[in-house]
């Protein structure tokens, strides 16, 4: 006998993003890291067996899921969706008060270049997605030739239906950031090549699904964005400023986040 279900049970879900220890673990892993429970109990700021509790739960809400390397276990986020919950609910989430300079730095550096999930985010990721579009590598398909938020866009959230498509331009323009779209398109996934998200700081479009994770390996493998230990925060290198100046023309985007990034 096939079993009825009613409505999606919200509150069950919402009671796990509710605790603070359990969001700073899962905030943690946003960026789609695999950490190891000692790594997220600092973040969490939890003694290590209350960590592994929370851990228990989130695995059987199949938020999260555990790798082993070795004897080693490592976590990671069960599935890109959750990222993406996390990204919508900071958007109406109050912010923490700003205690230190050092609070204030890390704030202004999320803002300028972060990871959503797999993929980059802040003002480099709205900029690079913009210029994208300028340069004919994606193109618009509803008549607006940027990247602003469009009426019905949901904010800090993936767009069910995107308004671009790949334009005529997106091989060599890729290719020049590091990414065959050829060999990209003829590896197997389930995932779609083309996503895009409505960014929560800076309120335009920003690119991910796989096209835009490739591009955000492609420039940490290049060296022109490293990751830092600041969770989800990532810096432009010299050689990253200069090479995305030279393909993309990010002058004034680039000066800002380089400088203030301190590199």
């Amino acid at each position: 006998m096939t079993q009825r279900l009613g409505e999606r049970d919200v509150a069950a879900i919402a009671r796990l993003f509710g605790d603070p220890a359990r969001a700073r673990i899962l905030m943690a892993l946003a960026d789609g890291r695999s950490l190891a429970a000692s790594v997220l109990a600092d973040e969490a700021g939890v003694s290590p067996s209350a960590t592994s509790g929370h851990l228990v739960q989130l695995r059987e809400a199949n938020l999260v899921v555990v790798e082993r390397s070795g004897r080693h276990r490592y976590h990671r986020l069960a599935r890109p969706e959750v990222a993406e919950a996390l990204e919508a609910l900071a958007t109406l989430a109050p912010a923490q008060p700003i205690r230190s300079l050092r609070e204030h730095t890390r704030a202004a550096a999320l803002r300028d270049a972060r990871t959503c999930y797999d993929h980059l985010a802040g003002r480099i990721g709205v900029e690079v997605t913009a210029a994208l579009v300028d340069r004919g590598a994606l193109e618009s398909t509803d008549g607006v030739r940027d990247t602003r938020r469009r009426a019905g866009d949901a904010l800090s959230a993936p767009l069910p239906t995107h308004p671009y498509r790949l334009g005529p331009a997106a091989g060599p323009t890729l290719a020049a950031l590091g990414v065959d779209l050829d060999e990209l398109r003829a590896q197997p996934s389930r995932r779609p090549l083309l996503r895009f998200c409505l960014d929560w700081s800076e309120q335009r479009h920003h690119l991910g699904g796989r096209l835009g994770a490739a591009l955000l390996t492609a420039f940490v493998e290049r060296g022109w964005i490293t990751r830092t230990r600041r969770r989800r925060v990532l810096d432009l290198t010299d050689r990253g400023a200069r090479y995305l100046q030279d393909e993309l023309g990010l002058d004034s985007a680039v000066s800002r986040v380089h400088r203030s990034s301190g590199a």
